[in-house]
């Protein structure tokens, strides 16, 4: 028997392998160690035994919620993701795995990998209209890359999608992928119109050291990029000091930020309602946003989700927040569960990164349906 995280977005700690019924294992804290939850290793053992892994600090982790109903994901190639018996109790999270290959890919949800990333971003250059724009350097010395898709024709509205903020959240990148290959696919009359009318420019990771470290929710030094948003630094958060800088050239229209959320079984949007400046117009805009979403996909509801700030109460730090106000647009995070949908549940799959991609491609419907009334 032999467990393994030293990959990208690996992270385990070994406590002990003695006995494969009672494999003790910890997952590692994020630099600063104020976040962890992310996991994802590969065990290689004997096929048709069965293996109990043991997380022994999962009663420690950032968001306790998340162990409610939750089944972890499992691959025996990487491409297809399955969900393996998986209880908490007593601070310890138990997965049960009996092999069927070798050799089995153990995560908290299913990984896209920085490799995965550079192919997409290589995929779509490839179309006419798109160009890619190195925006600057994070901390690690990678690539902050942003897609940009159109014309830049003054005429037209500029819509900005960004994921991966916290880079555990794969679920983000999954569904960017699915929007990017749909808008980009010259039979979809859907992405097609969209760009007769808008300008698209896409971060489909927004930390990609966070993501490669195998962090859930910080970049390379321990900051949680979606609280930067109000006065963010090249020494602390370069990622969103870089995107700003870049918005504030072009201009937002409409803006899209990716996540998941670990507790809420449900696909939700949150929005700008607590910003100084949020008005009827923005509301409309939201209402009708949100109604040609849950149309385009039976995932998305919008009964369950986070409370709405009170009037003028929302953190400013926060990308929907500070981008809504700054710009005066409509601006909504979009959340997906790291379990399942509750109400349209997969017993095999639970929330997929294939649910994800089609939630991609649904969200152009809903971008369609309001690309008029942005100004």
């Amino acid at each position: 028997m032999h467990i393994t995280a030293n990959f990208d977005a690996g992270n385990i700690d070994i406590i002990n392998l003695d006995d494969k019924k009672d494999i003790q294992l910890a997952i590692r804290p994020d630099v600063g160690e104020e976040f962890f939850q992310w996991f994802n290793s590969r065990l290689s053992g004997q096929i048709g035994e069965q293996y109990v892994l043991n997380i022994m600090n999962a009663g420690e982790v950032s968001y306790l919620e998340g162990w409610e109903n939750y089944q972890a994901v499992a691959s025996y190639d990487r491409q297809e993701w399955f969900r393996l018996p998986t209880s908490y109790t007593d601070g310890k999270l138990t997965i049960v795995a009996e092999l069927e290959c070798e050799t089995i890919q153990i995560a908290y949800f299913a990984p896209y990998s920085y490799e995965r990333h550079q192919d997409l971003l290589a995929a779509v250059q490839t179309h006419p209209l798109v160009t890619l724009e190195y925006l600057g350097e994070t901390l690690d010395k990678r690539d902050l890359t942003l897609v940009k898709i159109g014309d830049g024709a003054a005429n037209k509205r500029n819509i900005w999608i960004t994921a991966r903020q916290h880079p555990g959240e794969t679920m983000a990148e999954w569904l960017v992928e699915g929007l990017l290959y749909s808008l980009l696919d010259s039979d979809n009359a859907t992405g097609k119109q969209l760009l007769d009318k808008a300008n698209f420019y896409i971060v489909p990771n927004m930390n990609p050291d966070g993501s490669v470290r195998g962090h859930l929710r910080t970049n390379a030094v321990g900051t949680n990029l979606n609280r930067e948003w109000e006065s963010p630094s090249l020494e602390k958060s370069p990622e969103v000091f870089h995107v700003i800088n870049k918005m504030k050239e072009i201009g937002v229209d409409l803006f899209y930020d990716v996540h998941g959320d670990e507790a809420l079984p449900y696909v939700f949007l949150a929005g700008s309602q607590g910003t100084p400046s949020y008005s009827g117009r923005l509301a409309h805009l939201r209402d009708r946003f949100s109604d040609v979403l849950k149309l385009a996909s039976a995932d998305f509801q919008s009964e369950v989700g986070y409370e709405i700030d009170a009037p003028s109460t929302a953190n400013m730090t926060v990308a929907t927040n500070w981008v809504a106000e700054h710009f005066d647009c409509l601006a909504n995070t979009l959340e997906m569960p790291f379990k399942d949908n509750d109400n349209l549940p997969d017993e095999e799959a639970g929330w997929s990164p294939e649910r994800s991609a089609k939630l991609g491609e649904a969200s152009l419907v809903a971008m369609l349906a309001v690309v008029d009334d942005l100004r």
